[in-house]
């Protein structure tokens, strides 16, 4: 990507040549609300709503499939160890037909017009909760639909808020990181694996 399209804030690269439409992405998610709830598969405080799966492969969206693969360090000894199961992200190239009517089509459709996506998710963080310390096999594109100023990011030692306000953010997974929802709403951004791009 050329450097002029975003800022770089290191392990955070917030892009600026495009943003879409803050109350079309939460009058979207409030129809797929009405369709489909939050999975929350095996972690608390955490869930997804798939946008994307492998053409004729509905498991591809179901179970460990929505979290997949990570490495985290879960206690004093600091030994890492590999969680989950690996997907093969480049497969997922369908658009789920059921919010085909929505704004997240053509969202949707933007992004992968300029890049290439992996599983492409609506991931919820509740209210006063974090993630586990860990890294991803890969960066991640982020816009967010729903936030407050309790909701940061961190990677490695930066700490950063990312507003629900249209913009497009792509963060560096592959370093240790995690995501606290320190406010009293919930968090809920789509967030992409991004293929092929580098920090």
């Amino acid at each position: 990507m050329n450097i002029e399209t975003y800022i770089d804030y290191g392990n955070y690269h917030h892009l600026f040549d495009f943003k879409f439409d803050i109350a079309k992405l939460q009058g979207a998610l409030t129809d797929v609300l009405s369709k489909q709830q939050f999975e929350t598969p095996g972690v608390t405080n955490f869930g997804a709503i798939p946008l994307n799966r492998i053409p004729g492969d509905p498991s591809s969206v179901e179970g460990n499939k929505i979290r997949a693969k990570y490495w985290t360090i879960p206690d004093s000894d600091g030994k890492e160890v590999e969680r989950d199961v690996y997907v093969e992200e480049h497969l997922y190239t369908e658009f789920i037909p059921k919010y085909e009517n929505t704004y997240f089509k053509e969202v949707y459709e933007t992004l992968t017009s300029r890049f290439k996506l992996g599983r492409v998710r609506l991931l919820l963080k509740q209210p006063r909760s974090c993630l586990s310390w860990h890294r991803d096999p890969e960066p991640r594109l982020h816009v967010p639909i729903v936030t407050n100023l309790g909701c940061r990011m961190v990677i490695g030692d930066e700490c950063r808020h990312m507003p629900a306000d249209g913009s497009v953010w792509i963060t560096n997974n592959t370093v240790y990181h995690n995501f606290f929802n320190g406010g009293e709403q919930n968090r809920v951004h789509i967030v992409a694996g991004i293929l092929g791009y580098n920090f």
